[in-house]
């Protein structure tokens, strides 16, 4: 009688199988991962959604993967336990621990296995705090974010993360802000986002959600003395300075009098407004209810009723628009280079000239700052004091002009105060009248919202007056024109 051939292996088993055991130390790995992503994030005390990716998208990404290799694994063992017949040998990729080979390739696996936890530790906590930084946002990612991220390193907000602003607390806005994130990265794949970036984002959280985690709304401010130093475009760069209260006030009584500029804060009264554009810079429409409940509407003449229309609850953002990604405008940024004296005032005509070149057209920032320095040098060809002055305006070319993205003071209007763009003349022109007809906004009134202590250069700025002093305009009167309609930042 025959002699029976042994039963041959047809039992399939992860353990058995190398493309199985690689997979299972992948999804091992990210597990690892992903739970201490998990723990970083809970520990943290503030959220950072970018961490979220990393755990709850990249992590649970690769342990998929890891178990579709340890399926393709099975499948691929199953097929050639299949083709097995009486005397087949058992194939290579069948784990035998019998064979001394697979006994040092296991052990050599298992190594690297460890190797692998240690990388993913390192690498994961390394990640967590990579995507904490604003280089993550302003430069890894967002490289088309470059104006941003530079205008963002100069502001009042430069230690405060992007993502505190821009997501806030909660999951909620965290989805809407990754949902968002994903057709902003196809954008930028196709080369097809706008150039330059519009403004204001439609989508942005309200401030109450955001900018009141820190700044305490319900805060009375009172008047805060500030003095705006400029220098006339004439050969002699005339200083002239103006020292102003500002009325910054407060909205709730139970801290302080009601009024100032932050009488329009959300806490007593409720500020309502239409828009006609999309930067909303013209507003035909406004609405109030203040803290007796009683309702006051304003409007234009032009204003016509529409369906479409949408009206907006004033909150900070419609003031302080720029809070974080302030484009100087020519004019003030050489002013204030040259009360710092980067620039020195007794260069002849320098004030006009370095905003001359400033507001050049150019096609990248290379050209800019090569013209920039030529044409001043050539302007003073023997004046010493040129160079650190090229040095500065072109630093401040650098600070706040972008010509690849087209970003610069003229596309991102700021509305605080209301010299180069409308800002309070926005509502405070004297043309929204009441539905009574006889009562308007209050409307040029220089006293409603600073006081002018003291105006003019040297002497004539300690002649202080706590009533305060009309303005007197240098050149001349200008009657009731708005500041915007000649001061333009710097053409």
């Amino acid at each position: 009688m025959d002699q029976e051939s042994p039963p041959r292996q047809t039992r399939i088993s992860i353990f058995r199988n190398w493309i199985c055991l690689c997979g299972l130390i992948v999804a091992g790995g990210s597990m690892f991962a992903f739970l201490l992503l998990f723990i970083l994030d809970a520990l943290a005390p503030v959220s950072n959604p970018y961490v979220g990716i990393l755990a709850y998208l990249i992590a649970p990404g690769f342990f998929v993967t890891g178990f579709l290799m340890v399926a393709v694994g099975l499948l691929i063992e199953r097929r050639q336990l299949k083709k097995q017949g009486p005397g087949s040998t058992i194939p290579v990729l069948i784990v035998d621990l019998s064979r001394s080979r697979d006994r040092k390739n296991l052990i050599l696996l298992s190594s690297a296995a460890l190797v692998f936890m240690v990388i993913t530790a390192v690498g994961s906590y390394r990640s967590y705090h990579f995507t904490e930084s604003v280089e993550f946002c302003g430069q890894a990612c967002h490289t088309v974010m470059q104006p941003e991220f530079t205008t963002y390193m100069h502001s009042p907000h430069a230690r405060v993360a992007c993502s505190q602003c821009h997501i806030g607390p909660g999951a909620e806005w965290y989805v809407k802000a990754k949902i968002s994130g994903l057709h902003q990265v196809y954008a930028v794949m196709r080369s097809s986002y706008e150039k330059p970036i519009s403004t204001p984002i439609k989508n942005l959280r309200p401030a109450q959600e955001t900018c009141e985690q820190c700044h305490w709304p319900n805060k009375f401010v009172g008047n805060i003395d500030r003095t705006y130093r400029h220098y006339l475009s004439d050969t002699n760069n005339t200083p002239f300075a103006v020292r102003l209260l500002l009325k910054v006030g407060g909205s709730d009584p139970n801290h302080g009098p009601v009024g100032g500029i932050h009488w329009h804060m959300n806490v007593g009264n409720k500020v309502e407004y239409i828009a006609s554009d999309e930067q909303r810079q013209v507003i035909p429409w406004v609405r109030v209810t203040d803290a007796q409940g009683v309702v006051t509407e304003y409007k234009t003449s032009k204003f016509k009723p529409d369906s479409k229309q949408v009206i907006r609850k004033m909150d900070c953002m419609d003031c302080h628009n720029r809070p974080a990604h302030n484009y100087q405008v020519p004019d003030d940024a050489v002013d204030l280079a040259m009360s710092l004296s980067r620039i020195d005032p007794g260069i002849p005509s320098i004030k006009k000239e370095a905003v001359k070149v400033l507001t050049r057209q150019y096609a990248n920032e290379t050209e800019a700052l090569q013209k920039i320095a030529t044409e001043l040098a050539e302007k003073y060809p023997d004046d010493p004091r040129i160079r650190p002055a090229i040095e500065a305006v072109q630093q401040i070319y650098r600070d706040n002009f972008f010509p690849e993205m087209k970003a610069n003071w003229k596309v991102y209007p700021s509305n605080i105060g209301h010299k180069n763009w409308s800002g309070c003349f926005r509502c405070h022109d004297g043309e929204h009248l009441a539905s009574d007809g006889k009562r308007t906004i209050k409307a040029n009134d220089c006293n409603a919202c600073h006081i002018i202590l003291a105006q003019g250069a040297g002497a004539e700025l300690e002649q202080l007056n706590s009533k305060g002093q009309e303005f007197k305009h240098p050149g001349g009167d200008y009657g009731e024109m708005k500041c915007s309609d000649c001061h333009t930042g710097g053409d």
